[in-house]
């Protein structure tokens, strides 16, 4: 699972060997996925955008009465997974206490999963904003804070099966794939090219693949 909003995917850090051309970047190869095991990265995606490309934050609406238990829980978990992550800096700031409150929140939020087949849901399409992360390659926590990307983002499109990664100020780099289905939940990630500031496009060698699952998914979250 990832924690972020409609800009973004999930990968497993185990799951990816990463180009060496870009380990000063690694955080271009990285999609949100559950987190399974210390060994593996935990990201959290926001919801930024709409289905109609406006730029907007999507509504927490429910219009399901029997499904308003649910929903609740869903939404008192939700709150307290961001009041949790809120002072971590999208993570750079969490000890392992920190990192372990979150992924309790995280695992209780997963088994109220309002959508149980994400890729076939309009919901995954847009653009999403990584809002925490237990990756350090993402985090770039090696750089001085200047040097870091300030946002990281995702865009995904259900339709046409890509995928695309992009940091913000200071480098700008971005990378994009291909996606393959494997089940209703879990894709594999082919890379194919990587843009340099977003202006120099690089071809990824055959080694950048991964795989990507959709723990939770709503109008907000995934």
């Amino acid at each position: 699972m990832a924690l972020s909003s409609p800009y973004s995917l999930n990968l497993t850090a185990s799951q990816l060997s990463l180009p060496k051309l870009f380990l000063s970047n690694p955080s271009l190869l990285h999609f949100p996925t559950k987190f399974n095991n210390k060994n593996n990265s935990y990201n959290l995606l926001s919801s930024s955008t709409t289905n109609n490309n406006n730029e907007k934050w999507r509504a927490k609406v429910s219009f399901f009465p029997a499904f308003l238990n649910k929903g609740k829980d869903a939404k008192l978990l939700k709150e307290e997974l961001l009041d949790a992550i809120a002072p971590l800096d999208r993570g750079a700031e969490a000890n392992p206490d920190d990192q372990q409150t979150v992924d309790q929140i995280a695992r209780k939020l997963e088994q109220v999963n309002p959508t149980k087949e994400p890729l076939k849901s309009d919901l995954l399409n847009g653009k999403w904003e990584l809002i925490y992360t237990t990756s350090q390659s993402i985090l770039q926590t090696q750089r001085p804070k200047f040097l870091r990307s300030t946002t990281n983002y995702q865009a995904i499109n259900v339709d046409t099966l890509r995928a695309q990664n992009m940091e913000s100020w200071p480098f700008f780099n971005q990378v994009t794939a291909d996606l393959t289905p494997l089940n209703s939940r879990k894709v594999a990630v082919k890379f194919d090219y990587f843009k340099i500031a977003g202006l120099v496009p690089i071809k990824a060698p055959g080694r950048a693949r991964g795989e990507l699952e959709i723990t939770y998914l709503d109008e907000e979250l995934r």
